[in-house]
């Protein structure tokens, strides 16, 4: 909990893109191309959150850079074969 409270506005900035990505999503439903589009951005956005949030924290390596690209591209990936099959 006390990490919530110490980066709290980081992770409000998450949770808003998050929201907004959701909320984008529901109204462009059905359009494969924007939604792809948002799904991809809202994946940049979350690997740079992740290397903006270690950087405040001064605990940035390489390691954790790596692991922010795969969450990213496992998200796209499962989103593009689950939800948006063609």
């Amino acid at each position: 909990m006390t990490e919530i409270k110490k980066h709290l506005f980081d992770y409000l900035l998450l949770v808003t893109a998050g929201i907004f990505f959701l909320v984008a999503l529901n109204i462009f439903k059905g359009e494969r191309f924007l939604e792809f589009i948002f799904l991809t951005s809202f994946a940049i956005f979350y690997i740079i959150w992740g290397v903006y949030h270690h950087v405040i924290e001064d605990s940035l390596h390489l390691k954790i850079v790596i692991e922010y690209i795969l969450i990213a591209f496992t998200l796209v990936f499962l989103m593009k074969i689950i939800i948006f099959p063609n």
